[in-house]
């Protein structure tokens, strides 16, 4: 009776029955997996969400890329980044999520592929499941700092043996932190070139270097059609607004084309509230100072995880340079969904497993740089003692 693009569970796993149990049982749960900003301690100022009520969002006026003013506004902040693109090439969506579907609408026929980095943040094993396209992987590798095999991505794409249609970019990738080189880009735009594929770049966490600058757009490039995604959710710590943005970049011509074929994808959902276009401008820029407090924290959390870690050797920080969550290399002792349903018991710290997120070998734990970090350093400490009396 149902369709196959839905992967019917069987049953929750182990650590989500054991937090239920605790929560049931009144005790204490120190969440180090928070990915909320609105939940995370941030001060917003009371007025930031009263544009929404303006009167100018009572008029509906319906178009498929979304209102100019709004995509203008979304234009100047891909200029903040240090991208000139048009407001002409952006498209609004609801969330980012609906801007990889919209995508995998564009580019895929039924049983088509993307290539997607491993280890990465699961949505997009999700989604493309639900747009009935195959996911592949390439991989990410830590060899002191984090890299994209190139060669083996060039040798997969050589193979042939399914038609890939796009290569995602998770740029920042989350959960590593690692961010694409401009090698890597160059790479991976002439194999889009050579193979007449798409980029899909999800820069979501863009605005969240832990040093340096802000991180490189994949609309660096102009070789390959691009598609860059992002979205207030994270510029401006607000995913209770639903607005998300693809910037689309590349050669004139396949960007005409995709902005034609996607203006009637976009014109059979209007999916985007009027409101919140209404409102674009303002919240983006009333959104810069959570966005700063965001960035503070984050480098505050990184730096102080990295200190808890240097008296406990057998804890290693993996190098990031962006986002924010930190993955922490543990001895493989015990299997990691074991070893993260055992250390909320004994210690009431939530945290990832590793395979979570891919990882394709153990163990790693993956810890939000969200929480207030009078909360973050003694939960992480707890947890590398535990992990220590196992030694």
């Amino acid at each position: 009776m149902f369709s196959s693009r839905l992967r019917h569970a069987q049953g929750r796993n182990r650590l989500a029955i054991a937090l239920e149990a605790r929560r049931a049982a009144g005790l204490a749960v120190v969440d180090l997996t928070l990915s909320n900003p609105t939940r995370a301690g941030f001060v917003y100022p009371p007025a930031l969400l009263q544009p929404l009520a303006h009167a100018r969002g009572l008029c509906y006026d319906p178009q498929p890329f979304g209102l100019p003013a709004a995509r203008q506004a979304v234009s100047e902040d891909f200029g903040r980044r240090g991208v000139a693109l048009p407001a002409s090439q952006i498209v609004l969506t609801a969330s980012t999520s609906e801007a990889y579907s919209l995508l995998f609408k564009l580019l895929c026929d039924p049983g088509d592929a993307v290539l997607a980095p491993r280890p990465s943040y699961p949505l997009v094993e999700h989604l493309t499941a639900l747009d009935d396209v195959c996911l592949e992987h390439y991989s990410l590798e830590c060899h002191g700092e984090w890299a994209i095999d190139i060669r083996a991505l060039r040798e997969r794409l050589a193979e042939g043996h399914r038609r890939v249609r796009a290569i995602v970019l998770i740029n920042p990738n989350n959960p590593t932190g690692s961010v694409v080189k401009p090698v890597e880009l160059d790479a991976i735009a002439s194999l889009a070139r050579e193979h007449e594929l798409a980029i899909i770049s999800d820069e979501v966490f863009a605005d969240y270097p832990l040093a340096g600058t802000a991180c490189a757009s994949a609309l660096a490039q102009q070789a390959a059609l691009t598609f860059a995604l992002g979205g207030l959710s994270k510029s401006a710590g607000l995913p209770q607004a639903k607005l998300g943005w693809i910037g689309v970049g590349g050669p004139a011509t396949l960007v005409a084309e995709a902005m034609e074929r996607l203006e009637t994808i976009c014109d059979a959902y209007l999916s985007v509230s009027t409101p919140v276009q209404a409102a674009a401008a303002e919240l983006l820029t009333a959104g810069a100072p959570i966005r700063a407090q965001i960035q503070r924290r984050v480098r505050e959390n990184v730096a102080a995880i990295s200190g808890v870690a240097a008296a406990y050797p057998f804890c290693s920080v993996l190098p990031a340079e962006a986002g924010w969550y930190a993955v922490v290399q543990v001895p493989a002792i015990t299997p990691e969904e074991a070893l993260v349903v055992e250390l909320l018991e004994r210690t009431g710290v939530l945290v990832h497993p590793g395979y979570f997120f891919d990882f394709e070998r153990e163990a790693y734990l993956v810890i939000s740089l969200l929480p207030e970090t009078s909360v973050l350093v003694p939960a992480v400490q707890a947890i590398f003692r535990e992990i220590g009396q196992r030694q």
